[in-house]
């Protein structure tokens, strides 16, 4: 009698790895060890928590701080962990770090999931990412120490590293209180340590090698660093420098006169404060001013922001910042009637354009349909229902006080909508990343149709 076996694809495997993760989690988080308490939390506010943990997001319904004990807090950062790595990735590193080989499907589903070209010098990137990710969240959490443990004592320690991995993963968490990062908005060092623990993450991993590599030829070889650097870096770096440059002139010009954020801070608390709420709306989810407190016009830039979220092959959510580059490029290529697309002198394929197209109208369907549904079976307003639908899509976190409001099923609208938000996109490079196999079929006749 022959057994049934299923092949699962790459992409099945990615999404089944991320279902398996958040049901795995929500067990824990449902036993009473994992409540402060003792008691158990209801099921459905534990596997919100575990969705909103794996999918990096930040959204939560229950105070993270006051609802979990130290156990639960750990599962929670373990998953936060997890989530922003990749289930794929930590598995390959336990197999790397045991002394065992990556077969070649091991090997095509790490190139899956990070999205990469070629499984050329697959086993030595993922030894970089996580020396290169263990690093900079120790740093980032020194960063913190300076300030929380003089405030917390020893639990200051828990808190920073705690903080770390959270920035870095770009999953907005934290464990001090239910107002975010809204005590420290004046602090230069808490503003820092995030900003710079939420920018490495979401900025990409190929980013960081590229840098490093022209860093190192620099002083050996006489070249300009940045005209050096590949077309992705400079995609990333660009596009990051000017929402970030962009994002924090406008809350500023926005939030100047509002007396319920900026207006009584002096003028550097307004433009760190700025600076950090453009920051974190590219998918971090921390927040050091009430996201209900905002203009329209800021939550409006908020809206935008957070959809585009950070850059490929990172930690950050949202349709990425390298992919509206793209999108962007074609458009204005087709209004100058361009049969070409060029960035930094260099021509974009047709596949690039048709994955971007591709990415950007998947997240806003599900983004669409999302807020739909959320408007359906709840009576709150328009701005915050679309404010959490784009959250939860982009895998950002912040909230117009929404989240813990919700009833049932706006739970369980947004944690289908984080899931979708964060295997989605993914799945959808994925299945576009497949090449195209030779075929002497006719082609489907050709016929004009009118745009626009």
């Amino acid at each position: 009698m022959k057994k049934l076996r299923i092949n699962f694809s790459t992409t099945q495997m990615i999404m089944l790895s991320f279902l398996t993760a958040i049901l795995a989690g929500s067990a824990l988080l449902s036993l009473p060890v994992s409540s402060a308490d003792g008691k158990s939390v209801p099921y459905l506010d534990a596997l919100f928590t575990a969705t909103t943990s794996i999918c990096v997001t930040g959204l939560v319904t229950l105070p993270v701080y006051s609802t979990w004990s130290i156990f639960g807090q750990i599962i929670i950062l373990i998953m936060i962990q997890v989530g922003g790595l990749g289930i794929v990735t930590i598995l390959s590193g336990i197999l790397i770090s045991f002394n065992r080989r990556l077969g070649l499907k091991d090997r095509i589903l790490v190139q899956d999931a990070f999205n990469l070209n070629s499984l050329s010098g697959i086993v030595k990137f993922l030894k970089r990412v996580l020396a290169g990710t263990f690093i900079v969240e120790g740093f980032g959490a020194l960063l913190y120490m300076t300030v929380f443990i003089p405030e917390y004592g020893w639990k200051g320690i828990w808190i920073s590293i705690f903080n770390s991995i959270s920035a870095f993963c770009n999953a907005g968490i934290d464990i001090m209180s239910d107002n975010s990062l809204c005590s420290y908005a004046c602090s230069p060092m808490v503003n820092l340590a995030t900003s710079l623990m939420v920018i490495a993450g979401g900025i990409g991993y190929v980013v960081w090698w590229d840098v490093i590599r022209i860093s190192k030829l620099f002083p050996k070889k006489k070249l300009r660093s940045f005209s050096s650097l590949s077309l992705h870096s400079k995609l990333a770096l660009t596009s990051t420098a000017v929402l970030l440059a962009a994002g924090t002139v406008g809350y500023f010009i926005f939030e100047y006169n509002n007396p319920q954020t900026i207006k009584d801070m002096s003028f550097f608390d307004k433009l760190q404060v700025s600076f950090f709420q453009s920051m974190t709306t590219r998918t971090a989810g921390f927040a050091s001013v009430p996201q209900q407190d905002l203009t329209n016009a800021s939550s409006i830039l908020s809206l935008f922001l957070m959809f585009i979220g950070g850059s490929p092959v990172g930690t950050a959510g949202g349709v990425k910042t390298v992919t509206m580059a793209v999108l962007l490029s074609s458009a204005m290529a087709a209004i100058k009637n361009k049969d070409e697309v060029s960035l930094f002198r260099r021509r974009i394929s047709r596949q690039a354009i048709s994955k971007a197209v591709a990415v950007v109208t998947v997240s806003f369907m599900i983004m669409f349909i999302s807020t739909i549904l959320l408007s359906a079976v709840t009576d709150a307003k328009t701005i915050d229902v679309a404010y959490e639908t784009v959250s939860a899509t982009a895998t950002v976190g912040l909230t117009r006080n929404l989240t813990p409001a919700l009833n049932r099923w706006g739970k369980i609208i947004i944690i289908v909508t984080m899931y979708l938000g964060r295997v989605g996109p993914i799945s959808l490079l994925i299945a576009f990343n497949v090449k195209k196999k030779k075929n002497n079929i006719i082609k489907d006749p050709v016929e004009n149709i009118s745009i626009g």
